[in-house]
């Protein structure tokens, strides 16, 4: 049994085993086996043993000294040795030097910047020096002061959970492979958890001199929400967390910035179709008198009356505002904005990569990052060409079949989603009749002001659009599991082959998933529905939806309003209100004890686990974010403002989630975004379609400029309305779609009234009666042609803009260049310097005189000592 300690003789919150030296690195925690499982207490006490074995030290607190009476923890601490062989395994970077390159990135009117800027010790944790991999063979050659802390906490315990990872839990006599590394301890319940430390409580600094209290900085300058302003600190990020956390927040904090200029312009087009309601022609005609005597066909079967134009008033001024010229100018310009946004940022990530030293990181990624249950799944050997040793492998065979199965259980999931997308469809094509019916004689209709906008249209669309973001919801819960179970049995190689074939799997399906409803709505919906007496029906019996007669973009938009604010606010639900009660929840008994009674590893302990995928999940949101922002942008100038408005939010909220509800994460490197930043190439390509398709097929503004410079003659959009509305005579409809005559209004005469019209263009009865007009193939031809115009300008403006700008900033290639010749300049100084102290000591053995080094040249010092 552990040692007793008495609590009230020394404070429990502290980074440090009980002699106040040696920093915890890491903690391992476990309950008491009520149930006496032999098994697990042999698995510990195999695992622990050979980790005492690989060099590290343990000291264990008692259950009797935990809160809950029944949780053991193991602490764990990396000696020198140990950090040294290992830094020196992983090639991990460290100072040799002090950067002596001038920065002399000065920018303009830097004052104007001064009430966003934090503080440079905050800003800037550590000086600037020039890095090397570690060598344990030249430890003189780095700068260390004192081994205890050269080493930073995030490195320590990056170090120590890559023994844990590979550390074995069997007898050394047995060669059982695949009992080995924490992963599986903790999938089997032999530990509970396990965590490296935060340095101190959030709100407070530690009491201890010895500790940095860097959390504390980043909840003080980074997590509070009246810091939303602020830069964020990301070299402190990157000092605490690690680089992989450290480029997310970049690269969310980029987005966010370039959000800014996107939300202006789309503000501007918004107020442009806001304030140009008294130049909107067609709808003073269908809010006059034209629209009053117009007699509009019925939009269902049996159940729908026939209804006047001027019923659709306030739809058609709800519509100006997004369906105007300023949409077209709009969709080039976010196809412009995504080139520059991805542009930029690989130059951001470019600096990045320089400044924390990840620019020759890709190669060690692949090598030295294996993952261990690659090793331990993977029974057959090969020898390595390169380093002549005999490595594990996955035969192609058993390859292959892996991946057929992964492949056809992704396609099977999208099938479903498609599935329940056609499901929603026919859901919106079976009630829209009951709607009609109900709405008509609903109370809700004499209401003054919003009884008017109580449509069946409406009606329809937003049930329609809330029960398909349930559907997306619930999917989204059930196909997480799939989707790490399929990858787990492909066995990926390396750490980063895993999130990328996860990231691969979870974006097909969340494409699929999240944006089926709007392309439906975009693309689909209006555009198959046949011509009265000739309706084209679903399944046979569910006649296709028509578009609102304001047209389909006020639908889109009120789908991609619901689809996007709602996740969006489930999002921030999940993220911050669910692991905020749990840790409230989990920490109840501890809150009635004194502070220095409450353990910093009990502490850590009692918040959420941030699990290896935690990362992948706020990557995968701000993707699909994106992908609205960009793909459907035209129908909504809104949403890059809704979005920016979210993500001011999120940073604070994911920095606050970091800092407060999450143990620490183990640090890990990263040198980009990884596959993240191809999935955006491809939406940015998209976009530019879909958009272009968008302003031609579901707006109405090729048919206006058509009618405004070819057949108005004046170019005036007099008479548009009625010239784009056909006439269907009465007496034409089968008996089947004919309305009831009870759902007729009062108004309806059918002795009077011989006709309605219904949108489309076609020729009225009579010769050639209800085919397609020539005004209906030259505005087809004109909106081929603007989808041809705009993608070749707005592809040919991108392509020029990517040229134009070049990845890496010439700045960074040159400060790259510069470091490496210095480095290497160090190094071969550092080498002849120790070359001729071993040569003074053999003196009789050399026939050179040292002191004629420093008037030799570098070339001839090698040759002759050689």
């Amino acid at each position: 049994m552990a040692r007793q300690v008495d609590k009230n003789q020394q404070s429990k919150d502290s980074v440090f085993f009980r002699d106040g030296k040696r920093r915890i690195d890491f903690v391992l925690s476990y309950t008491d086996d009520r149930a006496g499982d032999n098994k697990k207490q042999e698995r510990r006490k195999e695992y622990e043993a050979n980790l005492q074995k690989a060099g590290l030290e343990l000291e264990t607190e008692d259950k009797s000294e935990s809160e809950d009476g029944k949780t053991y923890f193991v602490k764990i601490h990396a000696p020198w040795e140990v950090l040294a062989t290992y830094a020196d395994v992983l090639k991990i970077k460290v100072p040799f030097k002090a950067n002596d390159i001038p920065n002399n990135r000065d920018i303009p009117m830097d004052w104007l910047f001064t009430p966003f800027r934090l503080p440079d010790r905050i800003m800037n944790p550590e000086p600037d020096y020039f890095t090397s991999s570690f060598n344990k063979e030249k430890i003189d050659f780095f700068l260390i002061d004192d081994k205890e802390t050269f080493f930073p906490p995030s490195v320590r315990n990056r170090i120590v959970y890559y023994i844990l990872a590979r550390c074995p839990y069997h007898k050394p006599v047995l060669e059982e492979k695949d009992k080995k590394g924490i992963k599986r301890l903790l999938n089997n319940g032999t530990y509970g958890a396990a965590f490296p430390l935060h340095d101190c409580r959030y709100w407070k600094p530690a009491k201890d001199l010895n500790s940095d209290s860097e959390r504390f900085h980043l909840y003080k300058h980074w997590a509070r929400f009246h810091s939303f302003f602020k830069e964020q600190p990301l070299n402190l990020i990157r000092k605490y967390y690690g680089e992989k956390i450290g480029i997310y927040f970049a690269w969310l904090g980029f987005y966010t910035e370039m959000l800014f200029f996107a939300a202006v312009v789309g503000v501007i087009c918004f107020l442009y179709g806001l304030f140009t309601f008294d130049d909107n022609e067609w709808s003073k005609d269908i809010c006059g008198e034209i629209g009053g005597s117009i007699v509009m066909c019925p939009l269902c079967d049996k159940k729908c009356g026939y209804w006047k134009l001027n019923s659709t008033c306030n739809s058609s001024w709800q519509s100006h505002m997004f369906d105007n010229v300023g949409t077209v100018f709009f969709a080039i310009f976010m196809g412009i904005w995504v080139t520059l946004f991805l542009e930029f940022w690989k130059r951001r990530q470019a600096r990045l990569e320089y400044e924390w030293d990840l620019v020759d990181f890709e190669e060690e990624q692949q090598q030295l990052q294996r993952r261990p249950e690659y090793e331990t799944k993977c029974t057959a050997r090969r020898l390595n060409t390169v380093t002549q040793e005999m490595e594990p492998y996955l035969p192609v065979t058993s390859k292959c079949a892996r991946t057929f199965l992964s492949g056809a259980t992704v396609l099977f999931w999208i099938a479903l989603i498609i599935a329940c997308i056609i499901g929603v469809i026919a859901y919106r094509l079976a009630v829209y009749a009951a709607f009609a019916s109900i709405i008509k004689d609903s109370p809700t209709k004499k209401i003054e002001l919003v009884g008017s906008l109580i449509t069946p249209q409406l009606a329809t669309s937003v049930t329609a659009s809330c029960i398909n973001f349930i559907i997306i919801m619930i999917l989204n819960l059930m196909y997480e599991r799939v989707a790490i179970w399929i990858t787990d049995m492909e066995i990926p190689k390396t750490h980063l082959e895993y999130e990328n074939k996860l990231t691969v799997k979870m974006f097909l399906f969340q494409f699929v998933n999240y944006y089926s409803s709007c392309f439906y709505v975009a693309f689909f919906k209006g555009k198959f529905v046949g011509y009265p007496g000739d309706y084209i029906y679903m399944f046979g019996k569910l006649r296709n939806e028509e578009c609102d007669p304001g047209g389909c973009l006020i639908e889109l938009t009120t789908q991609l309003v619901i689809v996007m604010v709602g996740k969006q606010v489930w999002g921030n639900i999940q993220e911050a209100l669910v692991p905020w009660l749990m840790n409230w929840w989990g920490s109840r008994k501890a809150r009635n004890h004194p502070e220095s009674l409450y353990s910093r590893w009990e502490q850590d302990h009692d918040l959420q686990n941030f699990g290896h995928l935690g990362l992948f999940y706020e990557y995968l949101e701000m993707v699909i974010q994106f992908g609205f922002i960009t793909l459907f942008v035209a129908s909504f100038p809104l949403a890059p403002l809704l979005a920016l408005m979210n993500n001011i939010i999120e940073v604070r909220v994911d920095a606050w989630k970091f800092t407060t509800q999450f143990r620490r994460p183990v640090a890990a490197k990263a040198h980009s975004i990884g596959a993240w930043q191809e999935i955006l190439n491809g939406v940015a390509v998209l976009s530019v379609v879909t958009n272009a398709f968008i302003v031609s097929f579901t707006s109405d503004m090729i048919p206006r400029l058509a009618h405004l410079y070819v057949y108005s003659g004046n170019q005036t959009m007099n008479n548009y309305i009625n010239q784009s509305l056909s006439v269907f005579n009465i007496s034409h409809f089968q008996e089947w779609n004919k309305p009831d005559p009870d759902e007729n209004p009062n108004w309806f005469d059918s002795s009077v009234i011989t006709t309605c019209r219904y949108r489309d263009y076609r020729n009225p009865p009579g010769v050639d009666q209800y085919k397609h007009t020539m005004r209906f193939w030259h505005i087809l031809a004109a909106k081929l042609a603007f989808i041809i115009i705009m993608e070749h300008v707005v592809f040919l403006v991108k392509f020029f803009v990517a040229w134009i700008i070049p990845d890496v900033p010439s700045e960074v290639k040159a400060r790259i260049k510069r470091e490496r010749y210095l480095v290497q300049e160090y190094l071969h100084n550092y080498e002849v310097e120790k070359l001729k102290i071993q040569l003074s000591r053999r003196e009789d053995d050399c026939l050179c005189t040292p002191m004629i080094y420093p008037d030799i040249s570098r070339h001839e010092v090698l040759s002759e000592c050689l």
